[in-house]
């Protein structure tokens, strides 16, 4: 009976082996998949300017903009970048693909954190 339990284990230890590979496979592949990548956030901006008399200094004002501007820090150092209007939607994408390859490769750790635990439990069988 136990010889029968330890090779019911083993087998359903292999297809989970199996199914965790696949899966790592598959996020590999979504990685590949991903494009151009640029990490930060995007904001709006609204300027006053310094000639007396303009819009932006009456009642109510009228600021100048928008403009568009990349912020982010990387390796310590932070940065921003100004975004020209016909730029937009291509940063947009770049934005949402790094953080779409952030939630890849915690999924990716997740799962090959798994897959080595199982191996190492397989070992001391």
């Amino acid at each position: 009976m136990l010889a029968a339990y330890r090779c019911y284990t083993l087998a359903m230890e292999n297809r989970r082996e199996k199914a965790l590979e696949r899966q790592i496979e598959k996020v590999k592949r979504d990685l590949a998949k991903l494009g151009d990548l640029r990490p930060g956030s995007l904001s709006t901006q609204y300027n006053v300017c310094g000639t007396p008399g303009c819009r932006c200094k009456a009642s109510p004002p009228e600021k100048h903009g928008p403009y568009y501007q990349v912020s982010y820090t990387r390796k310590g150092k932070s940065s921003s970048k100004f975004v020209k209007k016909k730029d937009l939607p291509a940063i947009r994408k770049q934005l949402k693909n790094y953080e779409r390859m952030k939630l890849l490769i915690d999924r990716w750790i997740e799962l090959g954190t798994e897959l080595s635990n199982l191996r190492l439990a397989k070992e001391t069988i």
